[in-house]
């Protein structure tokens, strides 16, 4: 007797009829999705590094509080990494392989938004 796959099991939606998200889905857009995170991440997919006040002016609208808050909650996601220069003290922000694998991603989005925006 076989057991039905759970929803953790399965890659993700693999039926039309299936119409319940998937929950790695789910958790993509609540990362992606939250705002500011596309223009932090977007930012980073150009650089290797960058600073704060790089960032900061990336995303001028974003307040620097706020900005503080989702590159910690983006680093504890595991797509960006925070890290400082011994020797001069700098911090910098880099994306983790986990947050360079959107890059693609972040490509077709300025594709569409070119074409259709």
């Amino acid at each position: 007797m076989m057991l039905e796959s759970t929803q953790e099991e399965t890659p993700c939606c693999e039926k039309a009829e299936n119409y319940e998200l998937c929950v790695r889905f789910v958790k993509a857009f609540e990362i992606i999705g939250k705002k500011w995170n596309g223009l932090i991440i977007s930012s980073l997919c150009d650089t290797k590094a960058m600073r704060f006040k790089d960032l900061a002016h990336a995303v001028g609208a974003c307040s620097d509080r706020v900005l503080v808050e989702r590159l910690r909650e983006l680093e504890a996601d595991g797509i960006v990494k925070r890290s400082k220069d011994e020797d001069s003290k700098i911090v910098l922000y880099t994306l983790t392989q986990k947050g360079a694998e959107l890059k693609p991603v972040f490509n077709q989005v300025h594709e569409w938004a070119d074409k259709w925006i």
